[in-house]
């Protein structure tokens, strides 16, 4: 278990390493010059002078070759330290921690009414004997994945600020105001986690022990949740780990959609002007978020089966 657990954190440390770098190189080689566009963004104005942008490149260490430039960025980066943000001065950790709770507060509702939903949904469509009802559940799901975040925030906001009026618009005020993008996040995740695991259990219903156990006599809702759900949710939690990585990258478009003030809202500010210590650091957390969720995914799996610690442990020997 314990080889186990060190090869974990070795993958994990690996994907935040390449994540950084390759979120350095793209915005290297982004067109234009990227020191006049920050400038432009911390100043206000596009008109800069010579002498303002010779200052800003040492500053920013553009005069220096590209790989000095990264492993100074790394180096900083590894104590916490992603510089200034161009168009505020205020330091990047800062502004990340300013913007991160309301972003914490939303994705931290969706994720859990997402599993809820679509794990709901999935034991309802598998446990039907009905066969139109059956096939219509199963059908949900691939309609919910095709919607998209904004038309659903749309649509959320028509119905149940503009028409019904039970809950606010726009804004980060109550409880209220955080039930409309929290539920715009979590359909299109509920869906993806209602059609893996019904899949899933479809497949394990099959399987000789699941029928083994109803035929001596388990009802079906102890074969179901008993026998099958354990195994069945294997797929469905992997799922889960990618979508809390995903929650937070849909978040800039339901932020903007719902006026809230988040990572979402930061982030779209920063890739507007090019502020390129605030996009770095967003990619880092966002990073950090999808490696540190998969990593306690994976830790869950031995948990539930044990055999994946002995044949991982196998396959990377």
């Amino acid at each position: 278990m314990r080889r186990y657990v060190l090869w974990r954190l070795a993958q994990a440390v690996g994907v935040l390493w390449a994540a950084y770098t390759l979120a350095f190189l793209l915005l290297d080689l982004l067109p234009g010059d990227p020191v006049a566009a920050m400038a432009g963004a911390g100043l206000n104005s596009t008109q800069v002078t010579p002498e303002r942008l010779a200052e800003l490149r040492a500053q920013y260490g553009f005069d220096q070759p590209l790989l000095v430039r990264y492993a100074t960025s790394l180096g900083h980066a590894l104590s916490g330290d992603f510089g200034d943000s161009v168009a505020t001065g205020r330091p990047v950790a800062d502004t990340l921690a300013d913007a991160l709770p309301p972003t914490l507060q939303l994705t931290g509702v969706a994720l859990p009414l997402a599993v809820l939903l679509g794990g709901a949904l999935a034991l309802a469509a598998t446990s039907t004997r009905r066969r139109r009802l059956r096939g219509l559940l199963l059908s949900l799901p691939a309609v919910g994945i095709s919607l998209p975040a904004f038309w659903v925030g749309l649509m959320l906001v028509q119905l149940f600020s503009f028409r019904v009026r039970l809950f606010p618009a726009f804004g980060n005020e109550g409880a209220a105001g955080l039930v409309l993008p929290a539920v715009t996040l979590a359909v299109p995740a509920a869906m993806l986690v209602a059609q893996v695991l019904s899949k899933s259990l479809l497949a394990v219903l099959d399987e000789p022990y699941v029928q083994t156990a109803r035929a001596k006599g388990g009802g079906r809702a102890r074969v179901q949740f008993h026998h099958a759900l354990r195994n069945a949710s294997l797929p469905a939690l992997t799922v889960v780990g990618v979508l809390a990585g995903q929650l937070t990258a849909n978040a800039v478009v339901v932020e903007n959609v719902f006026s809230r003030n988040g990572l979402g809202r930061i982030t779209t500010d920063a890739v507007t002007v090019r502020d390129i210590p605030v996009v770095q650091g967003v990619v880092v957390f966002g990073a950090l978020v999808f490696v540190l969720v998969n990593l306690l995914v994976d830790l869950a799996y031995p948990l539930l089966d044990r055999r994946i610690v002995t044949s991982g442990l196998r396959s990377h020997a």
